[in-house]
């Protein structure tokens, strides 16, 4: 292969990556690169000059790959995608940057930028419980489908329906959102349930907290083992003995041990790798 058909497969590769960028500027690029790397007196091609153009196409291959990214997650986002995914089949619980939590449920999907402190907005397919840290300067936003629920700190679930529709749970705090193409929006209180498809739109009353009235202890160990996964130890003297309490429905697990420590006057002790919690 003599000089010029290096030269002419070189452009091309050339121009191909460079799609994306506008034409006067690559062909400006070609001509600086190619007067550079061509001798016009054909000296020989030394063998580095083969290496050289082989980097410089692979760099504009990548560059080309992260600009289509950065477009594919929302156009306001200019940094790479992360991408957290949770295939068990149990909550995968994930600490953002800022120091926000969720815990993402099973088959579900969690998108976020590198530049997240400073640019809070993420992505679910599947459903995820949000607990915001709080940040006046950098609204949290989560997009879900077609709708956008922007917060400030607080406590929601954020739902991908199979019927094609998502819902909102708002448990603490206060939550404004949004649907692709409206100019509305709906702000949420603690207690209400958004749910939106294409054909219409809710906002409904839920029940938030779990209460037991004179209800035995066993009852409220049964709910805390199912809800969280941790297998709970109480003394057995004590399972039977009625109680009356209200447990947030999202509440913290380490605020339900706190309450039950202090009502019954014992210690805990949390083991993580067993998920076992003991009262003494």
């Amino acid at each position: 292969m003599d000089d010029k058909e290096i030269e002419k497969k070189l452009q091309d590769a050339w121009e191909e990556t460079s799609k994306i960028q506008p034409k006067d500027k690559v062909e400006k690029s070609w001509q600086d690169f190619s007067s550079r790397t061509f001798n016009r007196k054909k000296k020989p091609i030394k063998p580095w000059h083969y290496a050289a153009a082989a980097v410089l196409v692979t760099f504009l291959s990548i560059g080309g790959l992260r600009m289509y990214n950065n477009s594919s997650f929302e156009s306001s986002i200019a940094s790479n995608i992360n991408i957290i995914e949770n295939p068990g089949n149990q909550n995968k619980t994930v600490y953002l940057p800022d120091g926000s939590l969720v815990e993402l449920e099973p088959n579900s999907q969690l998108e976020f930028s590198d530049n997240f402190k400073k640019n809070r907005k993420v992505r679910v397919k599947g459903e995820a419980f949000f607990r915001v840290e709080k940040d006046k300067d950098h609204p949290f936003q989560v997009s879900c489908k077609t709708t956008t629920t922007t917060v400030l700190g607080t406590e929601f679930t954020v739902k991908e329906e199979i019927s094609n529709s998502v819902s909102v749970q708002l448990y603490e705090g206060s939550i404004q959102l949004n649907v692709k193409d409206s100019i509305n929006n709906w702000i949420l209180s603690p207690g209400e349930k958004f749910v939106y498809n294409t054909n219409q739109l809710t906002i409904t009353a839920f029940e938030r907290f779990k209460d037991f009235n004179k209800k035995p202890l066993k009852e409220v160990i049964n709910y805390i083992q199912t809800n969280y996964n941790y297998k709970i130890t109480f003394p057995q003297e004590l399972l039977q003995k009625q109680v009356t309490i209200r447990i947030r429905k999202k509440e913290t697990l380490s605020n339900i041990t706190q309450i039950l420590s202090e009502i019954y006057n014992l210690n805990s002790y949390r083991d993580e790798n067993i998920k076992e919690i003991t009262f003494k």
